[in-house]
């Protein structure tokens, strides 16, 4: 008896010496394995007599389960060690402050359309909305746009399935389309006062949107946004397309002594035309002339395609790019910028 009690206590002690589960189970193998120092002692049983049997067995069985529960013990002890090293390992200070989702907000360049509608909106225009993907007509057609004009090239415009050869559809390269529907509209609603000689409300329209050119690099995208605007009445002149915009631009830098220059250019839907410049006389860009839109009295075969008389209806429109308005209001160098989604970027105009 004495043997299995010494037995029992080596076993005990081994355990204790094991570091980790491995080590365990490699002891365990020395006392209960199939080699094990129990196992040999139960083989010699077979010499012995019947009682001597059950006395040895009875003792042999009672260190089996002494030994089983010492290498359970050990086994636990190990587990909650690990356990406890992991939680060590993975403690949380709940003195620091805690983890909060980041709130969203709005692109820059939606930024600057609010902005845009706003100041608009305070001089009376509306704000349009159409389709991005448009018929030819009102892309092209009815903006006075020669059928061998260059922007109808396929180098420069994406064509879109539907429509037919002679009038297929496309993504619309500009915003004036916009203003062409919602003139038509216009004209629809009060034609009946019209054709009694009883005039017409001015129509004081921008159309903000996606517009889309065969065109990447810093300062283009095959994606990007225009606002164009449109003035028709009976008594709207080129003046009061300098005053509006002279008005808008400073209105939107927050800069009462920016000057503007209006360039004599060529667009096919205004006659005459003009390109917009303008000139800080502070800050990094100041004394550079910057093109910022173009604009011009509305060509005649435009107002006749609205549905009026060029004899006797008269305003002007004007094109410009929010991109560009918003680089140069957050002084932006890189138009890709807007469009790769990088979050660090993005952050600092919440």
């Amino acid at each position: 008896m004495n043997e299995l009690d010494a037995l029992v206590d080596s076993a005990r002690e081994s355990f204790e010496l094991a570091l980790t589960p491995a080590d365990l189970e490699n002891t365990k193998a020395r006392f209960l394995g199939k080699s094990g120092r129990l196992t040999e002692l139960m083989k010699g049983m077979a010499a012995l007599s019947i009682d001597e049997k059950k006395t040895l067995g009875a003792a042999i069985n009672r260190a089996k389960q002494a030994i089983e529960a010492a290498l359970n013990a050990r086994r636990q002890a190990l587990s909650d060690a690990e356990l406890q090293a992991q939680l060590k390992a993975e403690a949380l200070d709940v003195t620091l402050p805690g983890r909060q989702r980041g709130l969203g907000g709005l692109h820059p360049v939606s930024l600057t359309l609010e902005r845009i509608e706003l100041i608009f909106a305070s001089m009376g225009f509306e704000v349009a909305q159409g389709p991005e993907i448009e018929t030819d007509w009102f892309n092209f057609t009815a903006l006075n746009t020669p059928e061998d004009h260059p922007a109808r090239s396929m180098h420069d415009t994406f064509y879109v399935e539907g429509g037919t050869a002679a009038a297929p559809n496309l993504l619309r390269t500009h915003t004036s389309p916009m203003q062409i529907r919602h003139a038509v509209q216009h004209v629809k609603r009060h034609r009946a006062a019209l054709d009694a000689g009883q005039g017409m409300p001015e129509i004081r329209v921008i159309a903000p949107g996606r517009t889309y050119r065969v065109d990447s690099d810093a300062t283009h995208s095959p994606m990007f946004h225009q606002c164009e605007g449109l003035w028709i009445g009976e008594n709207v002149s080129f003046k009061d397309l300098k005053v509006v915009f002279t008005d808008f631009c400073r209105s939107f830098f927050e800069s009462a002594d920016l000057v503007l220059r209006f360039r004599p250019s060529f667009f096919p839907f205004t006659e005459p035309s003009a390109e917009i410049d303008i000139q800080f006389q502070t800050g990094p860009l100041a004394g550079r002339w910057l093109e910022v839109a173009g604009s011009g009295q509305v060509h005649p075969n435009v107002v006749r395609n609205m549905g009026l008389d060029p004899e006797q209806f008269i305003g002007f429109a004007f094109g410009m790019g929010p991109d560009r308005l918003t680089m140069l209001r957050y002084g932006v160098n890189d138009l890709r910028l807007f469009f790769d989604g990088d979050i660090r970027f993005l952050s600092q105009f919440q």
